[in-house]
């Protein structure tokens, strides 16, 4: 097994896959922790999905780099559910649930009716499923997901306290703290381009998983936040780079075998967690 994967280690895009996809892990687990204690765990859902629409939209302009049309127009709909939400009619989870269900037709609509691909059911299976584009991605696509995923993580390290503050009590924050609605639209960039990220890996259909399942897992056996969160970061770091590995060596898709090892990971620690309870 081992001289197998050294073999396949060899290549560039089995490389290119394994450093991606633990940057995608550690900056999506970051902000897991945050949207699961604001109740917005499924806004990663709605945003792949309105990812999905503009990839599509991307694929029939024949843009050369859909990033330039994905990345704004998700963080517009991050700011919109996140920043603008609360002060419209139709709130949280029923407006992810209505721009979620409404991009992700249109998206397929628009894939079916404009597109000119020859294979347009794989085309959209990558999509929705990442099963191969992480192990297709290009030198240019690593050293931009290197660039953002820097960016993320120095964003929440700098600014860890105030995201700490939103996060638990914004009415407080916004009473005692400056800048305040700032600071949310920051959070809602920030996951934005965790979203557009994390397609690379699990596609659009799978990516709440990447967010939701490390931060339940660490809050089965921690309680503070900044335990959590740093317990959160490596256990998804592991589970993506088991979960590639895994993939690779016994050829099933890429985002569904990281998700499996995530429901593994979270059924362990909920084990563990009542071992340690059962104990105290």
């Amino acid at each position: 097994m081992f001289e197998t994967l050294g073999m396949y280690l060899q290549y560039p895009f089995v490389r290119y896959a394994l450093l991606v996809g633990v940057l995608i892990a550690l900056c999506s687990s970051l902000l897991g922790v945050t949207l699961v204690l604001k109740r917005f765990s499924f806004i990663g859902d709605g945003l792949s999905h309105v990812a999905f629409g503009a990839m599509s939209i991307a694929a029939v302009m024949n843009l050369s780099n859909d990033m330039l049309l994905v990345l704004p127009v998700t963080i517009f709909s991050a700011i919109l559910l996140l920043c603008a939400g609360q002060n419209s009619k139709i709130k949280g989870d029923a407006a992810i649930a209505m721009i979620s269900v409404a991009a992700l037709a249109f998206g397929y609509l628009i894939m079916n009716v404009f597109s000119t691909s020859s294979n347009l059911s794989g085309d959209v299976c990558t999509t929705l499923f990442g099963s191969t584009s992480i192990l297709t991605l290009t030198k240019r696509e690593v050293v931009l997901c290197i660039a953002l995923s820097v960016a993320v993580v120095l964003l929440f390290v700098l600014f860890y306290n105030r995201i700490f503050a939103v996060t638990f009590d914004e009415s407080f924050s916004k009473a005692t703290m400056r800048g305040t609605d700032g600071y949310k639209l920051m959070v809602a960039v920030i996951i934005a381009v965790i979203i557009v990220l994390a397609m690379n890996l699990v596609g659009s259909l799978l990516i709440s998983a990447l967010v939701i399942f490390p931060a339940l897992s660490a809050m089965r056996l921690f309680r503070s936040f900044r335990s959590v969160t740093i317990f959160s970061a490596a256990l998804s770091v592991v589970c993506a780079l088991l979960g590639i590995v895994i993939s690779i060596l016994a050829g099933t898709p890429v985002g569904s075998t990281v998700v499996a090892v995530d429901v593994v990971a979270f059924a362990l620690c909920c084990f563990a967690g009542k071992l340690v309870g059962e104990r105290v």
